[in-house]
């Protein structure tokens, strides 16, 4: 027996050594949630339709190239929709070759040929394929943002399986306005040739067309802080858009005033270069997030770098520059929801949160002493080791404690007494039946471990679905809970044992345990 004491003993003590030493300093060690240390709650809405749209242009272009690249002759190349668009006036006698192309290049469309037309429409696996990606690249893009601001331990995840909503938390920023700018600025950009504008207003800008906007251009509104305002008639098709570039930095333009310099991907300047070649004298908008932000006269061919004009200020281009270089959103985003929680409120949640675990603490301990007595004392060891393994655990994985999850350390507390509970009632219905001591205590651990097991069991795995679907506190209380399951098994099980074990081993003829 004294060999089991022996390596029992020596593996409960590196277990609280390295608990300690992991849960070592606390501010270092163990990040405090939103709640607990304040800060920006933000949940956004990933709009899809517009990364749908964006593979929609971007189809029509190459189909565009492709036809032109056959010598192939049409009348035009027209979007219907989001994952729609048609081919209109082809020859009969070139439908074999448009059906190549269409085989070799567009495999991901579905497409049916009509009397002098041929319709695409995106393959349904392949656009719920676009979606998901969108709310990937989003909640990356995102991230690369919100690292590149220095923002310290954020919370940045997507709401459920296949959710497009994205949950972002803060904890603790100094500048709450301008992260939250960084974050609602969607940067998508296009750019985008002027077919008409500025107008003062839609009437204006369309009285040349009959008052109706023709099919393949769309009508855009200038960011009156950028310039002059008005009403732009622009291409439905962008030449290239965010997703094309491949460095943004803040620079000058030739006035000397802040501008975002830019560079392109190879595949990206090779149609750049080709558009402004074919279209030198007219202007090109450079929309950002549906709003012209500037539209120059192309004045030579562009391939693979350009400078985005605009009224910035130094701050406003530093950032532009930054929500561009970690990647523009595949798709606009909507706010859900907008919350900010102030620091003095979350030192108030961290008063009110210790003073709640501590007063549950000691009303266990003191039932406990009061009604097992001295074996009361071992239950209030194992509970103090409980605690100590929480928040080793809590260190170890780098976790966020949340006031949810201080409410989950308070339930595993009661949670490891009612294991004590269970045992020792077991011990005492082994003495009442006229065993031995040290026969009722190893009886008591060993009938009462089973029902122990079954219902921490079935805890961690209702904890361990919370962790999976749950957002920001919810997750925060299941880690906490399920690290305290685990932790409470250890104590109540192998310490609890480990001293009664003990103090048998110290007095061979006790005969009445105080129990």
């Amino acid at each position: 027996m004294k060999r089991s004491l022996g390596w029992r003993l020596i593996v409960t003590l590196i277990v609280v050594a390295l608990s300690i030493f992991l849960m070592t300093p606390p501010k270092e060690k163990i990040k405090l949630g939103l709640d607990l240390k304040g800060g920006v709650h933000l949940a956004l809405q990933v709009m899809t339709d517009d990364a749908i749209n964006i593979e929609t242009d971007q189809a029509i272009t190459r189909l565009q190239e492709q036809l032109k690249k056959k010598e192939i002759a049409f009348e035009s190349l027209t979007k219907i929709s989001s994952g729609n668009f048609r081919v209109q006036g082809i020859r009969i006698e070139d439908e074999g070759k448009i059906k190549d192309i269409l085989d070799d290049f567009f495999r991901d469309w579905n497409y049916s040929f009509g009397r002098d037309s041929v319709i695409l429409t995106l393959k349904p696996e392949v656009e719920r394929y676009i979606r998901d990606q969108a709310v990937n690249q989003a909640l990356e893009t995102i991230r690369n943002r919100i690292d590149q601001f220095g923002v310290a331990e954020p919370t940045i995840q997507r709401q459920g399986m296949a959710g497009e909503r994205i949950i972002v938390e803060l904890p603790g920023v100094e500048n709450p306005e301008r992260v939250k700018n960084i974050i609602k600025t969607t940067a998508l950009l296009e750019f985008k040739l002027v077919k008409a504008g500025p107008a003062p207003d839609e009437e204006s800008l369309l009285k040349e067309f009959g008052g109706q906007v023709p099919e393949d251009t769309e009508v855009v509104r200038g960011d009156p802080k950028r310039t002059q305002g008005g009403y732009y008639l622009v291409s439905k098709v962008a030449a290239i858009t965010g997703k094309d570039l491949r460095t943004a930095r803040r620079s000058v333009d030739e006035w000397n005033n802040p501008a975002v310099a830019f560079t392109l991907s190879p595949d990206a300047a090779r149609r750049f270069e080709k558009v402004t070649s074919e279209n030198i004298g007219k202007p090109l908008a450079i929309v950002l997030d549906g709003r012209v932000q500037s539209a120059p006269t192309i004045q030579d061919r562009i391939s693979d770098s350009g400078i985005i004009h605009g009224r910035f200020t130094i701050d406003e281009a530093e950032d532009l520059a930054l929500v561009l270089r970690a990647g523009a959103l595949p798709a606009s985003i909507k706010y859900l929801e907008e919350r900010t929680v102030g620091p003095a409120l979350g030192l108030d949640s961290i008063r009110k949160g210790l003073r709640a675990g501590i007063a549950a603490l000691l009303a266990i301990m003191i039932f406990m002493v009061f009604y097992y007595r001295l074996s009361g004392i071992n239950a209030v060891l194992a509970l103090i080791l409980n605690i100590i393994i929480i928040f080793g655990g809590l260190g170890y994985f780098r976790a966020t404690l949340t006031l949810p999850g201080i409410a989950g350390i308070i339930l595993t507390i009661g949670m490891a007494v009612d294991a004590n509970i269970l045992i020792f009632e077991r011990i005492r219905e082994e003495l009442a039946a006229g065993k031995g001591v040290i026969n009722s205590v190893a009886a008591g651990f060993s009938r009462a471990f089973r029902t122990i097991l079954d219902s921490n069991l079935t805890t961690v795995i209702a904890a361990i679905f919370l962790f999976q679907f749950g957002t920001g506190p919810v997750k925060g209380f299941a880690v906490t809970l399920i690290i305290g399951i685990l932790a409470s098994m250890f104590t109540a099980v192998f310490v609890s044992r480990l001293i009664f074990d003990f103090v048998l081993s110290r007095k061979r003829r006790l005969d009445r345990l105080s129990i």
